[in-house]
């Protein structure tokens, strides 16, 4: 409902939004009024569709009111007359001293006859209109009538005549006083439910006693009622429950009879209800058991993630109770949309305990199973990551099932894709580290299936595991044979040399046998002769090459493949093994160190000759050459250093990655403290008693209720109490201007709503002033504000909603256009703009570092923002300091770990994530550097995001906060 509020108090409403089209031509009011008075019906039509049309986008149509009175109103066309109703409506009923026109009278009695007339759908249209119309003066000679249409033969005019005295009543109770009583004398005597529930609707606003003694003498029957009838009873207990304290027990059972009604709809309002009526365990659990098989059994994706969500919803309300529905909860994984099982799952790693996780586990093993044999799907990679992340959750949170699910992961680490088997790997790892009991185990399985791997970043992870974890001298002989077996054949260069000449040759006899099985055909020339065509078709060599590398052993294969990052890792892998085994007690023979040795410093030589030869397409890069030569060296030297190289290949990498495991349980730990810290009840906290409650219709459930979703829907109440409205004041015009504007704006999600006071600073009255919007950006105006009339050094208010579709800075442009006294006297007033920060849209978050990595190779959109500071500004600012003061500037969460960014070093590197209230990402890497202390801080940020507009609008926050900091 749009309305306007003007100096003479009145409000105008309308319940009727049009979107008008920007290349329909707005006609002339003189060409309207023609058409209105001597066309025919279908050219009436038409000119009442633009008048209706243009008074909603604030043209000025008051001089066609008579015109539409005199030949239009006395139609019996149909169409005309639902038009009529629409017109009347929207048209201008007040003069301009707030009084009623007097052309209104001809309303009433057009209205009055149609109330009477002989088609019971112009009744009920004519009585829908009632409804919406608030003026005493209108209403009161259409009370006789309308009542006289409670008792009409036809349903569809009966219940609109209940509608229209519900709404008659709330508006003006003083012309029809006996309505409750009349609509329940309605109500015992009316067989159509539709009519009976908005006879209950009208009851449970205006009469609550009735509607609960209606309730109380059809509580046996209530089971048996149509879906609309069973909402509007469990309506009634919603709004009454407070104020009926003693029916409470009958409310009760009612609503746990109404869990299993066939509706869904009705299921969902009594299961919100019946928490609100009680907190007892047993309807707790009635609500909740309710809830999963809604969404179980609904088709509508939507309606699952509501329901999901308002199970979340009561499981944090309810902490402990509803643990036991997780296992039905995950029935709901048979949906297909992917967003669905991320919140059911989401919810069920909530509702696991130490005392049904063995089952949850079971059923998510299961799931796996099912998802890895189910590839088919485009989805299905997606789910599988997404159940690896769970079972990863769900064993880091209850140790005792962390050995079942290693298991479960190094028996399926070859059937799953290279994202999962990564995600898989990466829980492989961190259990290694926290539960050494099982690290001989792990390294085993892993050993036994790493002959099977292929993705390099998956055996990456696996020779990492097995360098760090596998102590003994057993495991380092296992480990080696295995690693052998993968690596293939050595030399790595002179194999691969000899290959190759054995496949040139075996080409080149060949190529005489292409060459005789040419093709020939004949062909006729342009002159008429004839000739002969030869065409030769050799197999292409890169699909054989490629059959080749592909069934070579897999650290070979990805060697040959240009991954020398993986060669890299391999080399450190057998440094540490080296050093390990030299470092075992007993001492090993020397002749089987130095075997190990020797093997080690080859298959190292190998990678760099492999990596220097024409056999890969890309040679090694610098980095990976200076590592594997770094373990070189570090061989070649071991019995000069050897404490030295066991610090810094065993002991540090171990203790990197022990404070990397910290590091995230520690995070971890923090968020659910300053969860429980926020949901914390002190002691100094008012206890309120439901008892001693102020009276109201709201329910006991606050959460539940529909007045706190108005409220929601409306803004943040809660979130914003503390925030004056005079920080989100934006004056429009200036002090000395023929009307001073200002407005305030409230950004609600999805919604600027721009309250706009104007002030007439003249001592005459501004005919026609409206105020005209444009936007820039993703914005746009969702109805055009009407025009009014200002008296002189009088006020007015008008309201303007704005719809954002997307995350980028926008801005508002307006004009204040208004006639003066004078004929022809035109003014305008250019508004100051209004910017819409993007910061109101921006939200902290956090995901993983597999999920950053994929997002930023993703995401095409890069702004790079230089950032440089003067030795004023840095003087008393760290690095750290530093990027505190962007994340505050950017709204954006950092995603490297605390521990990554302590110490003292004149370089910092960190990762920032956020995402808008619209699902969009946005990804951050800030690169600064200040080598001394009085020198300036100097680097870079680079913005990713899959959109431009985003991206370049952070980058424009992160340039204004380097300029503020400058200041």
């Amino acid at each position: 409902m749009a309305t306007v509020t003007g100096q003479a108090g009145h409000t105008d409403a309308c319940y009727m939004l049009l979107q008008g089209r920007e290349d329909q031509e707005i006609p002339n009011l003189q060409t309207l009024k023609r058409n209105l008075e001597r066309g025919t019906d279908e050219i009436k039509a038409e000119a009442l569709q633009q008048v209706i049309a243009g008074t909603q986008q604030g043209e000025n149509y008051e001089s066609v009111l008579m015109h539409v009175i005199r030949f239009v109103m006395p139609t019996r066309n149909k169409r005309l007359k639902k038009l009529l109703l629409l017109y009347w409506e929207v048209c201008p009923k007040y003069a301009a001293d707030g009084s009623l026109k007097q052309e209104t009278i001809l309303i009433c009695n057009a209205l009055r006859n149609d109330l009477q007339h002989p088609n019971e759908y112009i009744r009920g249209g004519t009585l829908r209109f009632l409804s919406r119309l608030r003026e005493a003066e209108l209403l009161e000679p259409l009370i006789g009538p309308t009542r006289e249409c409670l008792g009409h033969r036809h349903a569809y005019v009966r219940k609109n005549a209940v509608a229209a005295v519900a709404a008659i009543y709330a508006a003006q109770p003083q012309l029809i006083p006996d309505a409750p009583e009349l609509v329940q004398e309605f109500l015992a005597t009316e067989a159509d439910m539709t009519c009976r529930r908005n006879a209950v609707a009208m009851l449970t606003r205006s009469a609550p006693e009735a509607a609960v003694q209606w309730l109380r003498e059809n509580a046996a029957a209530v089971s048996g009622f149509e879906e609309l009838l069973q909402l509007a009873a469990v309506d009634v207990i919603r709004r009454t429950s407070h104020d009926f304290a003693a029916e409470k027990s009958l409310f009760v059972r009612i609503t746990f009879e109404l869990l299993g009604a066939s509706s869904g709809a009705v299921q969902y309002e009594a299961a919100a209800t019946l928490v609100g009526l009680s907190g007892n365990a047993a309807a707790v659990k009635a609500a909740a058991g309710s809830y999963v098989a809604l969404a179980t059994a609904a088709s509508d994706n939507n309606v699952r993630l509501m329901v999901l969500d308002r199970l979340d919803r009561l499981r944090a309300r309810h902490e402990g109770i509803i643990d036991d529905v997780a296992m039905d909860l995950l029935r709901v994984l048979a949906a297909p949309d992917v967003g669905v099982r991320r919140k059911a799952l989401a919810i069920v790693m909530r509702l696991t305990t130490h005392r049904n996780v063995s089952d949850v586990v079971a059923m998510l093993k299961k799931e796996l199973a099912r998802a890895v044999v189910d590839s088919g799907d485009d989805t299905a990679p997606e789910y599988r990551q997404l159940l690896i992340q769970t079972i990863h959750t769900c064993a880091a949170q209850f140790p005792e099932v962390a050995s079942s699910v290693v298991e479960l992961f190094l028996d399926s680490i070859t059937d799953l894709g290279a994202a999962s088997a990564t995600d898989a790997m990466g829980f492989v790892r961190e259990v290694a580290e926290k539960f050494p009991a099982l690290r001989a185990d792990i390294v085993g399985r892993l050993l036994a299936a790493f002959s099977r791997l292929r993705a390099g970043r998956v055996l990456r992870a696996a020779l990492w595991i097995v360098g760090e974890y596998a102590e003994s001298p057993d495991e380092v002989r296992d480990a080696w044979t295995r690693l052998r077996e993968a690596i293939g054949e050595l030399p790595l260069l002179a194999a691969e040399q000899r290959e190759a000449d054995a496949a040139a040759a075996t080409s080149a006899d060949s190529a005489g046998s292409q060459a005789q099985s040419a093709s020939t055909s004949r062909r006729v020339l342009p002159d008429g002769t004839y000739a002969t065509e030869s065409s030769l078709t050799a197999r292409p060599p890169d699909a054989a090459a490629a059959l080749l590398l592909d069934s070579k052993p897999p650290l070979r294969a990805v060697l040959l493949h240009s991954d020398f990052f993986t060669g890299a890792v391999l080399a450190g892998t057998l440094a540490k093994l080296v050093l390990r085994f030299a470092a075992s007690t007993p001492p090993p023979p020397p002749e089987q160190l130095n075997s190990l040795r020797a093997e080690a410093v080859l298959i190292m030589a190998g990678i760099i000759r492999i990596g220097q030869s024409p056999f890969v397409a890309t040679p090694i890069d610098e980095d990976s050459y200076d590592r594997v030569l770094a373990c070189i060296r570090a061989l070649e030297h071991m019995h000069e250093d050897a404490s030295l190289l066991v610090d810094a290949f065993i002991a540090d990498t171990q203790g990197a990655f022990e404070r990397l495991v910290v590091g995230q349980d520690k995070r971890v730990a923090d968020e659910a403290r300053r969860h429980t810290a926020d949901n914390a009840v002190r002691v100094d906290d008012a206890i309120e008693f439901r008892l001693l409650a102020a009276k109201g219709p709201a329910s006991a459930d606050a959460d539940d209720s529909l007045e706190h979703d108005a409220e929601l829907a409306a803004g943040e109440p809660d979130a914003r109490a503390a925030v004056s409205k005079l920080d989100s004041v934006v004056q429009l015009t200036g002090f000395s201007d023929a009307v001073y504007a200002e407005a305030y704006v409230n950004v609600n999600q999805y919604d600027i709503l721009i309250d706009i006071m104007i002030v007439n600073q003249t001592a005459a009255t501004l005919r026609n002033l409206s105020i005209e919007f444009s936007t820039l950006g993703d914005l746009r105006l969702v109805e055009k504000p009407s025009s009014y009339s200002v008296a002189p050094y009088s006020f007015s208010s008008v309201k303007a909603g704005i719809k954002v579709s997307s995350t980028e800075t926008g801005v508002i442009f307006g004009t204040i256009v208004y006639d003066g006294p004078s004929v022809g006297d035109s003014h305008s007033i250019v508004l100051n703009e209004i910017h819409v920060d993007i910061m109101e849209y921006i939200r902290p978050a956090h995901c993983d570092s597999a999920q950053f990595h994929a997002m930023w190779t993703e995401f095409e959109w890069e702004n790079k923002v230089n950032m440089s500071t003067t030795k004023e500004a840095a003087e008393n600012l760290d690095l750290r300091a530093y990027l505190r003061h962007i994340m505050k500037a950017t709204n954006m969460a950092c995603l490297t770990p605390d521990n990554a960014l302590a110490g003292d070093c004149g370089f910092l590197s960190a990762n920032l994530y956020a995402r808008s209230i619209f699902g969009e990402d946005a990804l951050a890497n800030i690169s600064i550097e200040k080598p001394t202390d009085d020198s300036p801080i100097t680097g870079h940020i680079r913005i990713r995001a899959k959109t431009q507009g985003i991206a370049l609008s952070l980058g424009d926050k992160i340039s204004a906060a380097k300029v503020s900091l400058a200041d």
